[in-house]
């Protein structure tokens, strides 16, 4: 394995009670947004929430996690797949990386295909720009029907 990378997760504040199950476990499988991870060790060194809309935990918590040695910051999966989808996204990407020089991953775990489903019929990630948003969370149907 090559070096430990240390990573910090923030999750939506409407799954605030969320132990962090499919997070963790695509964690250790290196599945979904974590697969960029197969050849390396991997520390979680902070999980939070956002805080509820219009998220202000943002402005604060990657200071922490960084603090504790955060090289990375995911934002979980549940802020794209909820209904609506966190309409702040690609906002608290965009400030985490200016603000504090970090790189910032869209997505934990796999998309589950039930929301795949549910958002397909919609056509809420139809654009171009929600595509490459969650390109890292998309999976085979098999592992996405692992994580409904």
């Amino acid at each position: 394995m090559k070096d430990k990378i240390k990573i910090g997760i923030i999750i939506c504040d409407r799954y605030r009670t969320c132990a962090g199950g499919k997070c963790f476990r695509s964690l250790k499988n290196r599945e979904g947004a974590f697969s960029i991870y197969k050849d390396q060790e991997v520390e979680l060194v902070g999980y939070t929430t956002c805080n509820g809309c219009p998220g202000g935990n943002v402005e604060y918590a990657p200071e922490e996690m960084i603090k504790n040695g955060a090289e990375v910051i995911h934002l979980a999966t549940g802020l794209v797949v909820g209904y609506p989808p966190c309409p702040y996204l690609v906002h608290f990407r965009d400030f985490i990386e200016t603000r504090y020089h970090i790189k910032v991953v869209v997505g934990t775990h796999p998309i589950p295909q039930k929301y795949l489903n549910i958002h397909s019929k919609l056509k809420t990630w139809e654009s171009s720009e929600w595509q490459k948003l969650i390109q890292p969370t998309l999976a085979d149907e098999k592992t996405r029907l692992a994580y409904d």
